[in-house]
């Protein structure tokens, strides 16, 4: 590990080893899984080109100044205090309030994420398997929609009367499943710079050269079917970039694009932040934020984008990908796009680097996700690296069995809906209100400038001020239009099940637990952070 010598009385700290490398690192937590999966559902759901505006708008007035804050925060606060998880960081930066009970919120939903996420991901590598080995290859079959029945039976939500036609259990599913768990574990016991960042310098790369693949064999179609002349390449294109004006008008939209935001460039997860602490003070934050979003917006738009939604209008046209669309992202993911390979030429080889680039973004992101709760462990307990890798993988395999074995899909989506939908943009806006209220935007623009390769444009104090709390509240305050007033004032209210009620305590239990972790470690890590201090030049603590 690269680690920077401190005689602070805990383990030195790890550093970045390379600049790229914390680039690509931070790029990777944010392209992932809703890229290439997450973001052409989305775009088909909210009218194609109507969709782009206000996601771009919600790239420049939230994406990028809670990614700017993020960096800024985390930097200021790693330097000035040794610390990186998110309990360390906010007791920093809130003076040790009770707001820094925040930072439990921080290891919460990465982690919680990761429970789930993990679990999909091993669904990816299964699936650029068997379209290697051919199993995927099901236009042959004498059942109607084979690949709903393959995706329903492999991840253990029904078997069919007249079953099973491809999977007689989950043993196949779980073998998957512990094979991408056990790849996690092994490159983030590694350390940040000969794990994280050595993986993400790699992965990265290859997964770009294998969507580069799909999309040029993507946009070649041309139009396939002769007999539908309207259903090619170009009317594909033009449904991603033409808007159509009057949806503009619809709220769902933009609180979509600003979800999807979100979800996209892993801001509100507690992860920059964490990855932020471990740059040098005459680090760049600027230019390395803008760059790592910038280069998720490339894999999201132009790749993601590109490879998706053309194939999936030219097979299916648009009704029909829009209903497909509806259904959810793993619809889209893991029932329609495998028929889509199936009908190209050659569509087995390029079904097998779709799927093995989705695995390599989803450890990418995943990765990023386990770094928070390791750093918690290691500065607020004293664990060594085997110490905190141990406890975290049997908390979050113990969390992903219980999805894994509840029935259906009901448990990841209520977490999901619970961890991301809530969670990141709760986090979010508290992020946003230390940096205004606390830290000042004023004093925040003045740290963004220590060792800036570009200068920070002087409207995002505004911006970060005023708008991106709009966009933030906006978001909060249609998941409880959709939420709580639903399921306490709507005439069509129905009792949660058993699974999201088990899911929701289970939940619940768990940021209690942090939050009483927390209060244990947080009196080592403030003995921590002064002792830190004692070892700077005093122009660091400026």
């Amino acid at each position: 590990m690269n680690k920077s010598t401190t005689n602070a009385g805990l383990p030195a700290r790890e550093n970045w080893s390379t600049k790229i490398g914390v680039i690509l690192a931070v790029a990777g937590s944010a392209v992932g899984l809703g890229n290439f999966l997450r973001f052409p559902g989305v775009v088909a759901q909210n009218g194609g080109g109507a969709f782009m505006i206000p996601y771009f708008l919600s790239f420049l007035l939230l994406g990028i100044p809670v990614c700017w804050a993020e960096w800024i925060m985390g930097r200021r606060a790693g330097r000035l205090s040794g610390l990186s998880s998110s309990p360390g960081l906010f007791g920093i930066l809130t003076h040790g309030s009770p707001f820094r009970y925040m930072g439990a919120l921080g290891l919460f939903v990465p982690v919680v994420i990761y429970m789930y996420y993990v679990y999909v991901e091993s669904w990816c590598l299964a699936y650029a398997w068997y379209s290697i080995t051919g199993a995927l290859n099901l236009q042959d079959t004498h059942l109607d929609n084979p690949y709903q029945i393959f995706f329903s039976e492999f991840t253990g939500q029904e078997i069919r009367p007249d079953g099973p036609h491809f999977f007689p259990s989950i043993l196949s599913t779980y073998i998957f499943f512990l094979i991408t768990f056990i790849t996690n574990f092994y490159f983030i016991y590694r350390g940040l710079s000969k794990g994280i960042e050595f993986f993400c310098r790699w992965a990265m790369p290859m997964l770009v050269l294998m969507a580069f693949i799909v999309v040029i064999r993507v946009i070649t179609l041309g139009t396939p079917n002769p007999a539908l002349p309207e259903q090619n390449v170009i009317n594909g294109l033009g449904y991603m970039w033409n808007p159509d004006w009057e949806k503009l008008w619809n709220a769902e939209v933009w609180v979509n694009a600003c979800g999807q935001i979100f979800f996209s460039l892993s801001v509100g997860f507690g992860i920059i932040i964490t990855y932020a602490s471990y740059l040098k003070k005459d680090d760049d934050v600027v230019l390395s934020g803008l760059t790592a979003s910038s280069a998720n917006e490339f894999c999201e738009v132009c790749l993601g984008g590109l490879m998706v939604i053309p194939a999936a209008f030219v097979f299916l046209g648009m009704t029909q990908m829009e209903s497909v669309a509806n259904a959810g992202t793993f619809s889209l993911g893991f029932v329609v796009m495998p028929h889509i390979f199936d009908l190209m030429p050659g569509g087995m080889f390029f079904s097998a680097c779709f799927y093995f680039l989705l695995f390599l973004a989803g450890i990418t992101s995943s990765l990023s996700m386990l770094q928070p709760a390791i750093a918690f462990f290691e500065e607020g307990f004293g664990m060594n690296r085997k110490a905190s890798v141990t406890i975290l993988s049997l908390i979050t395999f113990f969390g992903a069995n219980a999805i894994i074995h509840s029935e259906g899909l009901t448990a990841m989506d209520t977490v999901d809906n619970y961890a991301s939908n809530l969670g990141i943009p709760l986090l979010a806006l508290f992020e946003v209100c230390v940096f205004v209220f606390i830290l000042k935007p004023a004093v925040g623009m003045q740290e963004a400038m220590i060792g800036s390769d570009m200068k920070i444009p002087k409207i995002f104090g505004f911006v970060i001020t005023y708008i991106t709390p709009i966009f933030l509240l906006a978001i909060l305050g249609w998941w409880v239009k959709d939420q709580i007033v639903y399921y306490f004032f709507s005439p069509d209210w129905e009792p949660m099940n058993p699974i999201q009620s088990r899911a929701i305590l289970l939940m619940v239990m768990f940021l209690i637990l942090l939050a009483i972790l927390q209060t244990l470690a947080w009196p080592r890590m403030r003995r921590y952070a002064k002792k830190y201090q004692k070892t700077l030049h005093p122009d660091d603590l400026i």
